[in-house]
Order: structure tokens, then C-alpha cells, then sequence
């Protein structure tokens, strides 16, 4: 599977915590990232992460773009909900696009954690159906 990692600047630390305490199930699947998360989980946990730009500079961007072109099986995207972003309109399309493909996202640690452990028991698998050409 094809998992895109994002968090803001207030939940990049609970990214990485995450990221280490679920590395085994995320080192069997493909990672993606913005530049700065992807950078901090690469560094913490060792997982080999395809980096964008960073979100500010566009990678949020790029990876809607891989949304688009359903290539992301799954979005863990950790938002920081109180306080304004000037690109959320960029947020918000990436999880229209998320809902347009039908692509599993977590916007916060307890939707992740359901994700991950649904991901861990098989229930994702329908993804390979939907994208068998992976």
C-alpha cells in the first residue's frame, strides 16, 4: 500500500511518535511525505520515505497530486485544528480529492490508529482490487 504522511507544524512531534510506535507495520508498505515531516520520521525511525517539497512550499500539492491519480491507498494526514493555515484551502481539496477516490484518511492520532490496525488485519486489502496495476 501506498500511505502519505502529513502533519502541521503542532502535530509533527505526534507524527513521529506514531511513526515509531507503528514502524513495523509502516515499513511493509510504500511512504510518501511532505519534506519536513518525512524528514523527522525518516530520522526517528530509519523508514525509507519518499519526500516531497514541504507543505508550505507545495508538497501538499504534489501529493494530491498522486491523489488525483490514485496512486495514495491511504492518507494520514495530522491537523492542527486551532490554528488558521493559509494554505487549508489546499488542505480541504486534498481531502475532497481523498473522498473523491475513496481513499482511507486520518486527520487526527485516534483515526489513525483505527487505520493502522485495520491496515495490520487485512481490512484494506480492497485497495489492491481497486489498484491491481501496483
Amino acid at each position: 500500500m501506498n500511505i502519505a504522511l502529513i502533519a502541521h507544524d503542532a502535530k509533527k512531534e505526534l507524527m513521529v511518535q506514531f511513526c515509531i510506535a507503528y514502524c513495523g507495520i509502516l515499513s511493509r508498505h510504500d511512504l510518501c511525505a511532505t519534506g519536513t515531516t518525512g524528514k523527522l520520521v525518516s530520522d526517528a525511525t530509519g523508514l525509507k520515505i519518499q519526500r516531497f517539497l514541504s507543505g508550505s512550499q507545495g508538497g501538499d500539492q504534489q501529493i494530491s497530486a498522486r491523489i488525483a491519480c490514485n496512486e495514495v491507498d491511504m492518507l494520514l494526514f495530522f491537523r492542527d485544528p486551532l490554528s488558521a493555515k493559509p494554505h487549508e484551502p489546499n488542505d480541504n481539496n486534498m481531502l475532497r480529492l481523498c473522498d473523491t477516490h475513496n481513499i482511507p484518511v486520518a486527520t487526527n492520532i485516534a483515526t489513525a490508529e483505527v487505520l493502522i490496525h485495520g491496515l495490520e488485519r487485512g481490512d484494506l486489502d480492497w485497495r489492491n482490487i481497486v489498484n491491481p496495476s501496483r
